[in-house]
């Protein structure tokens, strides 16, 4: 349970870092706008974990040989990702309105790296409606609170959070293909 919870925590770093950027470039942005890309970030976040287990199930049984192999590289992959960006500086465009257009793009970009962690979530014994469940909560809540902390907080967070959430994805999956090769 608490490595779904590290994992809910470092997807959503995404969408709290957008959603710091969005409460600082959006005019007027207050608990109304918190709620809408919350909203829009958390069902997004619930869903691609269970498209990515249901794909990664499909397949289950013709790599179980290499899951863990599989689940270390899409971590880490992921994880390097938002390393590298929290390291060079690149900053997403910047927001100014919330049609919805723009939020379900913002919600589908920050939850792809959610559609690659279910697919290696298939691989393990998680239940996958609860870890979903966590991971659209968690990013609900931080959603939230990052575009309401938005003007305070302000670009420097966002790489801190980027680089957080980064180095958790790579330590969770090199944890899972050490507990194989070592049997835990």
């Amino acid at each position: 349970m608490l490595q779904i919870f590290l994992i809910a925590l470092s997807l959503a770093m995404d969408a709290f870092a957008v959603s710091v950027s969005t409460g600082i470039a959006v005019p007027g942005f207050g608990p109304r706008q918190a709620a809408r890309i919350g909203t829009w970030c958390g069902f997004f976040q619930f869903a691609m974990p269970l498209a990515g287990w249901f794909l990664g199930s499909s397949v289950k049984t013709y790599i179980e040989a290499v899951d863990h192999w599989i689940a270390f590289g899409l971590l880490a992959l992921i994880g390097g990702s938002m390393i590298h960006e929290a390291l060079s500086g690149s900053e997403g465009e910047a927001v100014t309105d919330l049609s919805v257009r723009r939020l379900f793009l913002l919600a589908l970009a920050t939850s792809i790296d959610a559609l690659a962690v279910g697919i290696s979530l298939a691989f393990t014994d998680a239940d996958i409606l609860l870890s979903s469940a966590i991971i659209g909560l968690v990013a609900f809540a931080l959603a939230m609170l990052g575009g309401l902390l938005g003007r305070k907080l302000g670009q420097l967070f966002r790489r801190r959070a980027t680089l957080l959430g980064g180095i958790v994805l790579v330590g969770i999956g090199t944890k899972i293909l050490l507990e194989h090769l070592l049997g835990s």
